[in-house]
């Protein structure tokens, strides 16, 4: 029988020693927050508990002091898992400084794994991830010195190659939800994404585990609609109250992010022009109408403000690997939440389809490429941090735009139909060979993936000799902007042409007439592939 209980008695559920697994996502999207509060506040008064092993699928904070950033006390951790620290700076500060054992395994994989332990299986088999970081082949997703034991290893079965991630005892699982009845049975109607809430709740349930569930309310029992329940009361053990749940960090409660409105199709302000939009603008023109896409953290987050700018969004499906289908991503520090999507659904099931290749298109960021094409993403610039689920959007879709500069640290450009570099940037993002390899472009060309790499003044293609650079920005020398702000030198395509100079004008570049053609060309009378943002 579900108990109700106060968060100080939730929080003292927790023993020494024990894996405690925390459910939500990135800037507070689902996030027990208020259970974090009281288990740093309990921890910083009476020393416990001590030695947890933390894991939570998606990295939980707001670059700053929230969220696992809370749980960066010497001794409170004995070992974390997740899928980006990058968002909880204080616990990576321990990481880094080897104060406690840190994995990083990709999101989907992790979320999914929350599967195969409530199945009682051995871990996850996954194609995602072989020739990566998290291989054990090269560091096997360990973040520093003191991390050594091995929770990933290579099998072979009908005679190819696969990554198991192994199964782990969940001790303690904390789920969030909106409402709970008197007997433990919780809803999530208020919450911006699903993630895994369920899957997590078996997996320690079927692990002797508890289960306890934060809720912004509780509800007569029997008064709940029996189709709204995500988290059935007899997996549910114990519910405390935060009446003052907020559906993110920055935001109180957003009907739109629920899905219980649509947002109204207002005019808005176009994005600036500068060298974000550029970026965005390039990749998208890689986007065919009614193509299934995947947005990056990070400037491909911009990709969506740039198509309702074209007028074209409802010819695209965007998704949000949290689970948002269709409809129109959130931006910044809200990414992972949506409005007018066609679906919500689970995060395991998102990452299902995208690992199957249901994706047709997608563009990540970047922060190191190399001569191979290897792409880095989440170990940069001295910090520990994580890809998030950037290994498993990029491992089979078919179409990958990466978008970044061509240099970093002080790059200042002027636009003026075409692109002039007032101050260069210190650090080469195209080297020699990357850090750590979050992508790996030999086994994408063994795929028959189309890879580009989209710089505000060069575009380049993954060939089988390595990058070729296929276009220049006009304004730009070849010589002294591109290749010789380069780690390598890429080979240079014969009939090398001009970038679009409709990325650097302002004003829409028309895209929506093209679309338009498209469809005419192709006798489509579906009207686009979902309903409109």
């Amino acid at each position: 029988m579900t108990r109700v209980i106060d968060v100080r008695e939730a929080v003292g559920l927790v023993a020494d020693g024990s894996t405690l697994l925390i459910g939500g996502s990135g800037a507070g999207h689902a996030v027990p927050q208020r259970f974090i509060d009281e288990l740093a506040a309990v921890y910083a008064a009476e020393g416990r508990p001590r030695d947890l092993t933390t894991v939570r699928i998606v990295g939980i904070g707001d670059f700053a002091d929230r969220g696992f950033s809370q749980l960066g006390l010497p001794g409170l951790q004995r070992r974390t898992i997740g899928s980006n620290i990058g968002n909880e700076p204080r616990l990576g500060a321990l990481v880094e400084a080897n104060q406690l054992e840190s994995y990083s395994f990709p999101q989907g994989v992790l979320s999914q794994l929350m599967r195969e332990i409530a199945a009682g299986r051995p871990g996850l088999l996954t194609h995602v991830g072989l020739g990566t970081y998290v291989d054990p082949r090269q560091t096997g997703g360990k973040q520093n010195a003191v991390t050594t034991e091995d929770l990933v290893e290579v099998v072979t079965l009908r005679g190819r190659e696969w990554l198991l991630f192994h199964a782990f005892p969940i001790h303690v699982a904390v789920v969030r939800g909106t409402t709970a009845d008197e007997d433990g049975n919780v809803t999530m109607e208020g919450e911006a994404v699903q993630g895994e809430m369920l899957a997590m709740a078996m997996a320690a349930r079927n692990s002797g585990g508890i289960v306890i569930a934060q809720v912004r309310r509780l509800a007569r029992r029997g008064s709940l609609p029996l189709r709204d329940v995500k988290v059935p009361a007899a997996l549910v053990d114990y519910v405390f109250l935060d009446p003052d749940q907020w559906q993110t960090y920055i935001t109180q409660d957003s009907p739109y992010y629920a899905g219980a409105l649509r947002k109204p199709v207002t005019a808005e302000p176009p994005p600036p022009l500068d060298v974000r939009k550029i970026l965005a603008r390039r990749s998208l023109l890689e986007f065919p109408r009614g193509a299934i896409c995947n947005l990056g953290f990070g400037v491909s987050q911009l990709i969506g403000r740039v198509a309702w700018e074209e007028g074209i969004t409802d010819q695209l499906v965007l998704t949000v690997e949290q689970g948002i289908f269709g409809g129109v991503p959130v931006a910044g520090n809200e990414g992972g939440a949506g409005f007018n999507y066609q679906a919500m659904i689970d995060q395991p099931d998102m990452f299902g389809f995208y690992d199957g290749g249901g994706l047709d298109v997608a563009s990540l960021s970047f922060a190191e490429v190399d001569a191979s094409g290897n792409v880095n993403v989440h170990a940069f610039e001295g910090r520990v941090r994580g890809p998030g689920g950037f290994p498993n959007i990029s491992a089979t879709t078919p179409k990958i735009n990466f978008v970044g500069t061509l240099t970093a640290q002080g790059l200042r450009i002027e636009i003026a139909d075409g692109v002039r570099i007032a101050h260069e940037g210190s650090r080469h993002k195209f080297v020699q060979r990357v850090r750590e390899v979050s992508f790996n472009g030999h086994l994408a060309r063994e795929r028959g993936q189309q890879v580009r790499y989209i710089t505000e003044r060069a575009v380049f293609e993954l060939a089988d000799d390595g990058l070729v650079l296929i276009e220049v920005a006009p304004g730009i020398d070849v010589d002294r902007d591109v290749l010789g702000r380069m780690g390598f030198r890429p080979r240079v395509a014969g009939d090398l042409r001009e970038m679009d100079r409709r990325l650097y004008a302002t004003g829409p570049m028309g895209l929506a007439a093209e679309f338009a053609a498209a469809h005419a060309a192709h006798g489509d009378d579906s009207g686009g592939p979902g309903a409109p943002a």
